[in-house]
C-alpha cells in the first residue's frame, strides 16, 4: 500500500467520524477547566487530611456508648418487654421481647396527646359530653368547658381518661375518627407492630404496641416541647373557662423527684397489660429512654435499669479528625 493512499484512508476517516473526534475535544476541555476540577486540586492539593479542604463543615457525630464492664440485666428485671434506648446515637442498649405485642394501657395517652396537638390549638375549648369514668380520672363533669392544654394536664400528668376521651370526642367525627387518626399517625411513624381502638389504653386484643414501638413513639414525642414540659410535671392544679371547677393532678409516675435526671414520660396500668412505664432520664447531657411492658414493679425495674445504664456506660466521641 502507497503512502498516497494511506493518507487518503486516513483523511475519509476523519471526515467520516469528525462529529465523535469533536466531541472527545469539547469534553476533555471541559473537564479540565471545570471549577469542580479545581476544588478537587485544591482539596487533594492541601497538607492536611480530606475533609479539612471541603467546603462545607461536616457533622459531629454523637458520643457513642459503650458498655465498659460487660454487665447486662438479668432476671432482677421482671418486665415481659423492655427496651433501653439512647436517644442521641439510636442505640438500643438493652431489649427484651422488643417486637412482642403487649397491652399499652394509658401509655397510649402518649399518642393521644401527639394527635391532639396537631389537630388542636392549646387554648381551643373543648365542651365535655361524655365523662369516661371508668379507671383513672381527673374528674370532668358533663357541660364543662375546659381548654384542650389542660385536658393534655390531665391525660398526660394525672392519666385521666376523662380528659383523653374528651379530647377524641371533641374531633370532627368523634371518637372514632379521632382513633383513626391515631392509626394513621403509627403508620406515618412506622410503628408496624401498633394498633389503637381507643384512646385510652382500655385492654382489647387489637389494641396493642411492641416495646421497641413505644420507644419510637416516645422519642418522637419529646420532640414535642409541650409534651416535654408538661410529663415533667409532679403536680399541678388546673381549672375550667369559668375558674369554677378546680382539678388537682398529681403525675402517677413516683421517680419525678425521686431518681435524678428523671424527666417523664407516661405511666400505664390495667390487669391484662400489667404495669407499664415509659421513663426519660437525662445525666451529663445523655438522655435515655427506658420502656418496660408487663412489669411486676414498674418503677423498681426503671430504676434498676437506670443505675444499670449510667453504671456500666461510657459515652466516647469519636472525632473525624485525627492528629
Amino acid at each position: 500500500m502507497t503512502q498516497s493512499l494511506i493518507d487518503r484512508i486516513k483523511k475519509m476517516w476523519v471526515l467520516r467520524h469528525w462529529d465523535k473526534i469533536l466531541f472527545v475535544v469539547v469534553f476533555i476541555l471541559f473537564f479540565v477547566f471545570s471549577p469542580g476540577v479545581k476544588i478537587l486540586e485544591r482539596i487533594s492539593s492541601s497538607a492536611g487530611p480530606l475533609t479539612r479542604g471541603l467546603p462545607f463543615v461536616t457533622p459531629t457525630p454523637a458520643p457513642y456508648p459503650t458498655n465498659t464492664t460487660g454487665v447486662y440485666p438479668g432476671l432482677e428485671i421482671s418486665a415481659a418487654g423492655v427496651v433501653v434506648y439512647d436517644v442521641a446515637s439510636g442505640v438500643t442498649l438493652f431489649g427484651r421481647n422488643t417486637e412482642v405485642s403487649l397491652f399499652p394501657a394509658s401509655t397510649t395517652k402518649i399518642m393521644t396527646a401527639l394527635v391532639a396537638l396537631e389537630n388542636y390549638e392549646l387554648d381551643d375549648v373543648v365542651h365535655v359530653q361524655t365523662v369516661a369514668n371508668t379507671g383513672a380520672v381527673m374528674g370532668l363533669i358533663p357541660g364543662e368547658r375546659i381548654t384542650v392544654e389542660n385536658l393534655l394536664y390531665g391525660a398526660l400528668v394525672q392519666s385521666g381518661n376523662d380528659a383523653a376521651w374528651a379530647l377524641a370526642e371533641h374531633y370532627p367525627g368523634g371518637v372514632e375518627k379521632f382513633v383513626e387518626a391515631m392509626n394513621k399517625k403509627a403508620a406515618d411513624l412506622h410503628l408496624s407492630n401498633t394498633h389503637f381502638t381507643n384512646p385510652v389504653g382500655f385492654d382489647d386484643p387489637n389494641h396493642i404496641m411492641t416495646a421497641i414501638d413505644l420507644t419510637r413513639l416516645a422519642s418522637y414525642a419529646l420532640t414535642n416541647k409541650t409534651i416535654v414540659k408538661i410529663v415533667a410535671i409532679p403536680q399541678i392544679t388546673i381549672s375550667d373557662v369559668t375558674h369554677t371547677q378546680f382539678h388537682p393532678l398529681t403525675n402517677v409516675n413516683t421517680l419525678l423527684g425521686k431518681i435524678p435526671g428523671v424527666a417523664g414520660i407516661k405511666t400505664g396500668w390495667t390487669e391484662e397489660a400489667g404495669e407499664n412505664l415509659v421513663t426519660l432520664v437525662e445525666r451529663d447531657n445523655h438522655r435515655v429512654i427506658i420502656v418496660v411492658l408487663k412489669s411486676l414493679n414498674r418503677f423498681a425495674d426503671t430504676e434498676a435499669l437506670i443505675n444499670w445504664v449510667f453504671t456500666n456506660y461510657e459515652w466516647q466521641n469519636y472525632n473525624q479528625e485525627t492528629n
